[in-house]
């Protein structure tokens, strides 16, 4: 590793990182306003605040697995993984997916929470009824550190990627990739965010195939998995890999790999408080809410592991080409921890093309993952501090033009963070690694919310604050125990951060059970989330009776026996699930490998590219062809108007159930009176 300083001549000129951040941001805020006026015109979904936030809570799989794969898929899960993966060779790919486990155990408390309370607008609100102002309070803190968090990460470490890629200045980066976030996301809500996540997530696995295949099939530096295998192995000899066999790249006995893998695994239950994964929940529909979360995490593992797989490796057995950026130097330390191994890989093996791919993976990872946090930030500001706090009787038009001053705020606010970080040596790795200690105490607090009704409130509040002291004081004490000084550098290093994070996660679920018995068991009564009531959106421009009427018609799961049975069921089959894929991705598969000091042989390896091809194959087709499949009744509905010569198009509602069912007659809803005329109205009105 180089300590020279970093000084790449960049792949693109400045115009093309300021045109995909602005130009791509206009074009789909642009595509946002257009999708919104057709769902308002043919699917009776003007946009007031109870559409802006819940969508009629009636998404179906494929886009709830597009969006949970999109707001798992943060700059960092890019840029991590590949720079784990050039340090540490295979095990890091690996390690680094293994988080996917997170989002397969969120999808049991996301069914609990549509079964409990399936009209709710926000997790929080569900808090406050359990535990009053002090748990809530504690909870919208909490929640939104990690939004916080998770913000700034994602300004910060594409800012990163466009300044080394085109020299754009990472503070117009950090301002200017918001940009087209703010305006499609104040102008479509959650549903414009959940499309936005579909395309986005497409385009990313897009990016993964190719690069798979030009790395292992057709690119004359490598081209197939056998000159991979060779140059990896010539590698470990001129470079070895710390902590490893040999210092082989094909194993995984790596105890820092290991480590590291424990870190993210641990920290990445933090991601779990972001109650913005919640909002997700409540805009599906009960009857996909379990699918859809399981297929997320399972397609989800596919980024990760088949970008660094390829990425990854291919930095490592690439650095001392010719074709790579920084050559003949290698990377430096500061370039490793901003995660620049995957715009170097992707320009040494694809050239200025994969420097462009690269430019448009990671604008589409912030941009996605950026507006699930606005829409979720908005949400508790609206429903949980103004109309909870404020203005109980707040009416839609209110509430919706205070969620697109929230959202313009926020985004301001993470910009300006993120710049001040920017020039710090705080990178995106760091951020990512330590954002579980001082957030994940929260997690068992906010889990026994949903799922043990015996917490208390003084649990709820203290049991977070102690394990987060608890979690800092045993980061920093390790880190003065071991390397006799505090910077940022032992900060984060792979001991200190796996005894920060263990503690703060491990500590709440002993503080929080212990209050709970020393000041006495709440015992909270689940019906009392039967008082969350829908908000009056009768004052919204463009609002029609029949919209009106489906909002105020929230089914309760728990009034039908047959629903809340199924439910109940889709609880247990997601837990058992949970736990089964959690056995065999941390403890069945890699465990064996790391005990056995096992060496990759050449079929081995050669097995190993064939299982990337088919997980980033069978993911892809998943995300880019369910959501295409279970929505072509809207899709050909919206095409033949557009195609179509004729004066009017019937129009369609979007129902509870995520079906899509044709209105009746317009002549028969003009004879059966003023509410059904309404509902025509649809077909004629412009949108707002």
């Amino acid at each position: 590793m180089s300590s020279e300083p970093s000084t790449v001549r960049p792949a693109l000129p400045q115009g093309a990182g300021y045109g995909i951040c602005v130009g791509f941001g206009v074009l789909f805020a642009a595509a946002m306003w257009y999708t919104v006026r057709m769902l308002a015109r043919f699917k009776n979904e003007v946009q007031g605040s109870e559409m802006f936030m819940t969508a009629k809570r009636s998404m179906n799989t494929g886009l709830i697995a597009s969006a949970v794969v999109s707001s798992w898929t943060v700059a960092g899960t890019l840029l991590t993984s590949c720079t784990w993966t050039f340090s540490y060779g295979v095990s890091g790919a690996y390690f680094c997916a293994g988080a996917c486990v997170q989002i397969l155990m969120f999808s049991v408390a996301a069914i609990e929470l549509k079964r409990k309370a399936p009209s709710a607008h926000t997790f929080l609100e569900r808090t406050y009824l359990s535990y009053g102002v002090p748990g809530h309070c504690i909870q919208i803190f909490y929640s939104s550190l990690v939004q916080l968090f998770n913000c700034v990460g994602l300004l910060v470490g594409g800012s990163a990627v466009f300044s080394s890629i085109t020299g754009m200045s990472p503070v117009a980066s950090c301002f200017l990739l918001p940009i087209g976030v703010v305006i499609y996301t104040a102008t479509g809500g959650i549903k414009a965010t959940f499309l936005v996540d579909y395309m986005h997530t497409v385009f990313i696995y897009v990016i993964i195939l190719v690069a798979l295949f030009s790395a292992y099939a057709t690119s004359p530096l490598i081209g197939s998995p056998d000159r991979m295998y060779s140059l990896l192995t010539s590698a470990a000899q001129s470079s070895p890999a710390p902590g490893s066999p040999e210092g082989s790249y094909l194993t995984f006995h790596s105890i820092q790999s290991l480590v590291l893998g424990i870190v993210i695994f641990v920290t990445g239950w933090a991601a779990t408080v972001d109650v913005q994964l919640f909002q997700k929940a409540i805009a599906a529909n009960p009857a996909d809410t379990l699918s859809g979360y399981l297929l997320g995490g399972l397609c989800w593992f596919a980024i990760p592991f088949c970008l660094a797989t390829t990425f990854g490796l291919v930095g490592r057995v690439l650095q001392t080409n010719a074709v790579w950026p920084t050559f003949p130097r290698m990377m430096t330390a500061d370039e490793i921890n901003k995660g620049l191994v995957l715009p170097y890989a992707a320009q040494a093996l694809l050239g200025k093309g994969g420097a462009v791919l690269v430019l448009l993976m990671i604008f589409m990872a912030v941009t996605s993952a950026f507006s699930s946090d606005l829409v979720c930030i908005a949400s508790v500001v609206t429903y949980d501090i103004y109309r909870g706090y404020i203005n109980p009787q707040a009416t839609g038009r209110r509430l919706l033009k205070l969620s697109h001053f929230v959202v313009i705020g926020w985004a301001t606010i993470c910009a300006c963070i993120a710049t001040g970080l920017s020039h710090t040596a705080i990178g995106v790795n760091f951020i990512i690694t330590t954002i579980g200690i001082i957030t994940g105490p929260a997690l068992f607090p906010i889990a026994c919310t949903l799922l043990w009704r015996k917490q208390n409130t003084v649990a709820v509040v203290v049991a977070p604050l102690l394990g987060t002291a608890t979690g800092l004081g045993c980061w920093i004490g390790s880190t003065r125990h071991w390397y006799h000084v505090t910077t940022i550098d032992t900060l984060g290093e792979p001991l200190p951060l796996v005894v920060g994070n263990a503690t703060a996660l491990f500590s709440s679920m002993v503080y929080s059970p212990m209050l709970t018995y020393i000041f006495g068991a709440q015992d909270f009564k689940w019906e009392k989330f039967e008082n969350i009531v829908a908000v009056d959106d009768s004052d919204v421009a463009g609002m029609t009776k029949t919209q009106l009427v489906q909002q105020s018609k929230v089914e309760d799961p728990r009034m039908d026996e047959a629903t809340n049975a199924k439910m109940k069921r889709a609880t247990l089959v997601a837990a058992f699930s949970s736990i089964a894929v959690t056995l065999a991705f941390v403890i069945l598969l890699p465990m064996p490998l790391y005990g056995t000091r096992y060496v990759f042989s050449r079929p081995f390896f050669r097995l190993w590219v064939v299982w990337t091809f088919a997980w980033a194959w069978a993911a892809g087709l998943i995300i880019t062809l369910l959501p295409l499949w279970q929505g072509r009744r809207t899709l050909w509905l919206v095409a033949s108007h557009i195609f179509s010569t004729e004066a009017s198009v019937t129009s369609l509602p979007s129902p509870a159930e995520g079906l899509v069912e044709q209105l009746g007659s317009e002549k028969n809803d003009e004879k059966a009176g003023s509410d059904v005329e309404s509902a025509t109205q649809v077909t004629i009105l412009p949108s707002p």
